[in-house]
């Protein structure tokens, strides 16, 4: 027992002294590490050891020299401390007011988390301790060492094709030179050669003369225009097509509809209301107007984009900045007037640098370009151009309406001045106050709700349903009083008379203002206002322009100036650069990409597809292109040439590469299917506007009426039901039903239904290049849809008057209008068919349409029999009023004969065709 008790004993000693050999050890490691801890408080962080392998583990990636993102390197110590879009990120020995400590503590204000939770792994806690031990030392970094390898114009995709200055290459040489009829040739053979390919025969004169008056006019020749064309033996006969159609008032019809696809012109705002822009069309017609008078590039360029800032400015030089102006507009209640102001801004950017660079610069919006050398600061200084313009109409009289215009409007001034005058002195005091109190709120817009609201309903619903520029009362009531126009004097009093009586409401009632106002409004509509136009002005109070980090305008970087990328051309200017330098700039010969974009997509138009495919991306993701000495020697003459641009449509037609057959050779089609090469042309689907053009040509409908307000041609009126608001489809009457494709009113939010069907581009959205696709949706609409049916009702009633009572000569005269040539036998053999076919079921449906009509005649005058008795009896016993029962009318429609129903199903068929809305 005692034996027990001592080995008990023993054990609980032993573990006592266990516990306090642990207690003195790690007490001893405490101290250990207190003292430890002590040593590492008292050294400095060292650089290169501790920070130099974090920046370049967690920061270099992104932050290296290689276009750094939001401008901020991480690879010295003086990039360091100049910081980058933001501004200064660090503040040597204050960690805790460091954005670079603070991002990547997860502290900063904004949310920035550095390095962003998709690119790489967050420091751990040691690890930011570290640095913001390092921050709070100074940051020292030794000034000899700089991190990274490449500076930015070492990167290699500066080097890319599209960068490089245009080259005017010798033309190649080749031995098939009776395939030559001018210099393109020389590029084609030569590469066809390399690839061992040979050119196709050229195409039959009907099919040339189809071919190229559709590619110049979007119209078909008329049968008349193909024998003269047929019957012309001379060497220049094809030459003297192509000029004639050169200088048809149709060309710049044609050539409109794409240019107009890049502004993504519209006939309203777009957005939710969509509000009408009744005189956007002033734009459109200049854009025609200036195509058929040729207007050279250059100059096409810089009235578009800085007209207005030409020495000497004409109201149509400002006219053509309705090129800015197609940018949609969001007036709904509750929108916000600068968030939507930067939207516009940025699309504009977008639009210039897709349309004359081929670069997409969307993605800089947020960001530096991933592929591209375009920074995100770059971007906005691309922005910085378009941000002190602001949106106003511009008074664009022709000549025979100006005389007639100033006299009305000096009128209206008058008239209006008198009914204004027993309260003007009232109304300027206190138009004055509402002036300085909507100016306050500007400022300060968290102070009373009612007036940010009255704020914002001056930047939202300014010029709504009249197309005015939506920013132009912000501009007006920002200007100085002696500084404003006439016109923007009246426009901001009718404003305020509307919608100032927040200022003294019992004031207004008193002088009786809404009277007042209702007397000018019934004025101003005896006041002529369709000969404005939409334009783009600078703005006397000039904003300035920031980096928007992360693509957000609440969260301002930097400030930036007006400039162009650095990797191409610097761009010369005396002081800060504007519009119209930088339009110049787009258009110097020094510039790589303009001329060589705008010439791919003439190519692309007469060709199916560019000699570059991507014809919006000339970037380093962007294709290269099939024949790059050629695109370089088209670049280059178009600029030598002057910019003219009928010029080098008259190159492209009279090519022998363009007057190739398009029939497909078997063993090329193979290794070449896309015909990237050009051994052969290419059948091309028409255009939306086109499809019905043509159809409306053929039949004789076609109203060859030009210019002009937009038009609603027939469609069932539900289609502008789809959209938000209270939309109307009013049908044009008389011939302005019958008008080209082009002139069709655009409504965004319901565009035209039959385009949408042929694949009409977004009326909100840039286009380069129109889809073509082939649908059951486009051939049940040409054979169902009423303006198809209309035409084919007219064709078949042209036709039989052409041709009474001779089946054969009517059958080839469709054939002749529709595809510019004679039907086969085959083809005569069917259809002749379907006629015979198509007649007898006519006879039997008209039997039908007899017997019904009788039987409904029969019992129509046996119900007045029955009324008569009724309404007799009631007048005897008067003791019921008068029978009020309506009749249901049967109106007698004049049936067609069974010749003219027969003939109309053959021209239906004609029209749905592949062949008749294809140019081959």
């Amino acid at each position: 027992m005692s034996y027990i008790l001592k080995q008990k004993r023993f054990c609980y000693a032993l573990v006592l002294f266990s516990g306090i050999l642990v207690l003195f050890f790690t007490g001893l490691k405490t101290t250990h590490s207190e003292n430890s801890d002590k040593k590492t408080n008292s050294t400095k962080v060292d650089f290169v050891a501790k920070i130099q392998p974090l920046i370049e583990k967690h920061c270099l990636s992104c932050h290296g020299n290689e276009e750094p993102e939001s401008d901020f390197s991480l690879t010295s110590s003086q990039n360091l401390l100049k910081g980058g879009l933001s501004g200064k990120v660090i503040v040597p020995g204050k960690a805790n007011e460091s954005d670079l400590y603070k991002m990547i503590a997860h502290q900063h204000d904004d949310e920035i988390v550095m390095p962003p939770e998709d690119i790489g792994d967050p420091l751990s806690e040691n690890e930011i301790a570290l640095f913001k031990k390092w921050i709070d030392e100074g940051a020292n970094w030794p000034k000899k060492i700089t991190l990274g390898e490449k500076t930015r114009k070492e990167k290699t995709n500066l080097s890319h094709w599209s960068f490089q200055p245009i080259k005017n290459p010798p033309l190649p040489k080749t031995k098939l030179t009776r395939h030559v009829k001018n210099e393109i040739d020389y590029f084609i053979l030569h590469r066809l050669k390399i690839e061992n390919f040979k050119p196709s025969p050229e195409a039959d004169k009907r099919t040339l003369i189809r071919r190229v008056t559709l590619d110049l006019i979007g119209l078909p020749p008329t049968p008349d225009e193909v024998e003269e064309f047929l019957q012309d033996k001379s060497a220049n006969a094809y030459e003297k097509l192509v000029d004639r159609l050169l200088e048809s008032p149709h060309y710049g019809e044609r050539w409109a509809r794409p240019w107009l696809d890049l502004c993504h012109y519209g006939d309203s705002d777009g957005y939710l209301t969509d509000a009408l822009r009744p005189n956007a069309w002033r734009f459109r017609d200049w854009v025609v107007i200036a195509l058929n008078a040729n207007m050279p590039f250059d100059q096409f360029t810089i009235e578009q984009l800085a007209g207005d800032l030409l020495t000497g400015s004409t109201s149509s030089q400002t006219m053509a900045t309705g090129f800015l102006r197609q940018t949609l507009n969001n007036r709904e209640g509750g929108a916000d007037v600068e968030e939507f102001r930067v939207a516009k801004v940025i699309d504009r950017t977008k639009i210039v640098g897709t349309s004359w660079l081929g670069l997409s610069l969307e993605c800089c919006r947020c960001h530096n370009h991933k592929y591209d050398p375009i920074s995100q600061k770059e971007f906005y200084q691309f922005y910085s151009f378009f941000n002190n313009d602001y949106e106003f109409n511009v008074d664009a009289p022709s000549p025979e309406q100006k005389k007639k215009f100033e006299e009305s409007f000096n009128t209206y001034v008058k008239e209006r001045e008198k009914i204004l005058s027993p309260v003007k002195e009232e109304v300027a005091a206190l138009q004055e106050k509402w002036e300085k109190k909507m100016l306050y709120t500007s400022e300060h817009p968290e102070e009373d709700y009612k007036w940010t609201r009255a704020w914002e309903l001056l930047g939202l619903t300014w010029g709504i349903k009249t197309g005015e520029g939506q920013d132009e009362g912000l501009e007006i009531i920002h200007r100085d009083p002696t500084q404003r126009t006439l016109r923007q004097k009246i426009d901001l009093t009718n404003y305020f008379l509307k919608s100032g009586d927040a200022i003294d409401d019992k004031k207004f009632q008193e002088l009786g203002l809404s009277t007042i106002l209702d007397k000018i409004n019934k004025l101003k509509e005896k006041h002529i206002s369709q000969v404005r136009a939409p334009a783009i002005g600078k703005t006397k109070n000039p904003k300035k322009a920031y980096v928007h980090l992360r693509g957000i305008h609440t969260s301002p970087g930097i400030e930036v100036n007006s400039n162009t990328p650095e990797f191409l051309p610097s761009l010369k200017s005396t002081g800060k650069p504007d519009r119209l330098e930088f339009a110049q700039w787009l258009v110097s010969p020094e510039n790589p990409l303009t001329s060589r974009v705008v010439v791919n997509r003439i190519w692309q138009e007469f060709f199916g597809q560019g000699l570059v495919i991507s014809s919006d991306d000339f970037g380093t993701q962007g294709d290269t292109p099939s024949h790059p000495e050629l695109l370089d020697w088209l670049a280059n003459r178009y600029i030598k040439n002057g910019w003219n641009t009928k010029a080098i449509h008259k190159l492209i037609v009279t090519s022998a590469t363009y007057r190739q057959s398009s029939t497909i050779q078997p063993d090329i089609n193979k290794i070449d299917p896309s015909n990237r090469f050009l051994s052969r042309q290419s059948p091309l689907r028409l255009s939306a506007e086109s499809v019905r053009d043509i159809a409306l040509s053929a039949s004789g409908l076609l109203s060859k009426k030009m210019k002009g307000p937009s038009v609603r041609p027939q469609q069932p009126e539900s289609v502008v039901k789809e959209g938000f608001g209270t939309h109307t489809w009013k049908l044009s009457e008389g011939e302005d039903r019958y008008r080209r494709g082009l002139y069709t009113f655009i409504l965004r939010t319901s565009p035209f239904a039959q385009s949408v069907i042929f694949d009409s581009p977004s009326p909100g959205n840039i286009c380069t290049k129109r889809e073509r696709s082939n649908t059951p949706l486009q051939a049940l609409t040409l054979l169902n849809d009423p303006v198809f049916f209309e035409a084919a009702e007219a064709l078949a009633n042209r036709i039989m008057k052409q041709h009474p009572n001779d089946l054969q000569k009517q059958i080839h005269y469709a054939y002749q209008l529709c595809f510019s040539r004679n039907p086969t036998d085959e083809e005569f053999k069917n259809i002749s068919a379907l006629y015979s076919q198509q007649l007898t079921l006519a006879a039997n449906e008209m039997e039908v349409v007899k017997k019904v009509e009788s039987k409904l005649t029969e019992k129509e005058a046996g119900s007045k029999e029955k009324d008569t008795k009724e309404t007799t009896k009631k007048k005897k016993t008067n003791d019921e009023k008068p029978n009020e029962k309506k009749l249901i009318k049967v109106q007698t429609v004049k049936l067609q004969t069974k010749e003219e129903k027969a003939t109309t199903v053959i021209c239906s068929v004609l029209l749905n065709l592949h062949e008749f809305i294809t140019r081959q």
